[in-house]
């Protein structure tokens, strides 16, 4: 029952904060989800509702080099990818949208890691 709760605070959050934060294609949105043992980060294009790039800790580069997917050198490590991976498509500028989750922690180094790795939001 305290997991139905959790979900659905979050999820009232995150309807909260997505009136504001809408991506476009020349400022996509960088969407954010975790979860106990994993951490997933896509920018997307919502005038398409499309994915233009993705990274998350399950992915065969993150597995190569990295043992958990629920820490913050894990999610400095998926910013990272995704920073890289962003800039390969031609994408510096993103709108955050930190998924109704508290900044700090995983999300903050994801999101500290990116900046890092040449995004600015």
């Amino acid at each position: 029952m305290i997991t139905k709760d959790r979900r659905s605070a979050r999820d009232t959050r995150h309807h909260r904060l997505r009136r504001w934060v809408r991506g476009t294609a020349g400022r996509p949105r960088l969407a954010v989800f975790r979860s106990l043992s994993h951490i997933y980060a896509q920018v997307v294009d919502d005038e398409t509702g499309r994915t233009l790039v993705a990274a998350d800790s399950r992915s065969k580069e993150f597995r190569s080099a990295h043992r958990s997917g629920g820490n913050v050198a894990a999610a400095k490590a998926v910013g990272e990818l995704l920073a890289q991976r962003a800039r390969a498509a031609a994408i510096t500028q993103v709108v955050f949208d930190r998924g109704g989750f508290k900044y700090h922690g995983r999300v903050k180094a994801l999101a500290d890691a990116a900046r890092a790795g040449g995004l600015s939001f």
